[in-house]
């Protein structure tokens, strides 16, 4: 059974850093691209950033180029997602999930998901 483990969430203030990881487990994730996306209230699911397998290939929205950075761990089946200057528009739920294949921004390429974690970003 694929899980995920995301951790990170939090409480910032505007201008702050976090960092969000993810510890995938339950199969291998060889050739598996993995991404971050968020969910405001009220809002549909949006792609922040995504990573291929070897870490070699990476996509952002515009939203948060510059200012997000994402990476894999050695083991390849943990993922980060460091956010400097963090905004309030950037508070929303963040999640987790990986696609066999190259990193892509649509929701429905991807097939395991994590249950998410909370981001709120204070002015």
């Amino acid at each position: 059974q694929v899980q995920f483990v995301e951790s990170g969430g939090g409480l910032a203030q505007a201008g702050g850093s976090l960092r969000l990881s993810c510890a995938a487990s339950g199969r291998t994730f060889t050739n598996y691209a993995m991404g971050w996306f968020r969910q405001a209230p009220g809002k549909e699911r949006e792609f922040v950033a995504a990573i291929n397998w070897n870490g070699g290939s990476t996509l952002f929205a515009d939203s948060v180029k510059g200012r997000f950075t994402i990476s894999r761990g050695n083991a390849k089946n943990t993922v980060y997602l460091q956010m400097n200057s963090l905004k309030p528009e950037d508070t929303a739920v963040y999640y987790c999930a990986a696609r066999y294949g190259a990193a892509g921004s649509s929701i429905r390429e991807y097939d395991y998901w994590g249950q998410g974690t909370q981001v709120t970003v204070s002015s």
